[in-house]
């Protein structure tokens, strides 16, 4: 492997998804996680033009970023996820873009649960194989530092 390429993250960087209107949200990075999740609330299925779409809220009203909007969209597909704590549960994931580290990006979530989670947003291995990234775990926010450099 070339390693001139790997592009160094922090174990914490902040993202962008701009489909949604939600910017500089906390992401964990999880290279114990194959798929990436989303912390929602209120998840519901239902049928458009025969389709099978799904509306759901992202994030807590408590969290700063909340914006109460109920976002609906085209399921991605559907799929038992095993849970950090074991446990194996059917979810439904979306596409939407992602603004991370130097580009944007399509990303594959699964919407769940997470409130019990520090982190609302989990980046897993199945995103980071596309930048290719390398985790730093003794660093955060590498992305931030650099685009703040960037601008300076």
């Amino acid at each position: 492997m070339n390693t001139s390429n790997l592009k160094i993250i922090g174990r914490i960087e902040q993202v962008d998804l701009p489909e949604w209107e939600f910017y500089s949200l906390e992401a964990k990075i999880d290279t114990g996680a194959y798929t990436s999740s989303l912390h929602c609330h209120h998840i519901e299925p239902f049928k458009k033009n025969g389709k099978d779409w799904i509306r759901f809220y992202l994030l807590d009203p408590d969290h700063e970023s909340y914006n109460d909007k109920k976002l609906e969209m085209p399921i991605y597909d559907q799929r038992e996820v095993k849970s950090s704590n074991g446990e194996t549960e059917l979810r439904y994931f979306v596409q939407t873009k992602i603004n991370f580290f130097d580009g944007l990006y399509m990303i594959e979530f699964s919407l769940t649960n997470r409130s019990a989670m520090k982190y609302p947003l989990l980046i897993g291995r199945k995103f980071l194989k596309k930048g290719p990234f390398i985790v730093d775990v003794t660093n955060k926010n590498i992305t931030q530092s650099k685009k703040t450099e960037e601008s300076t």
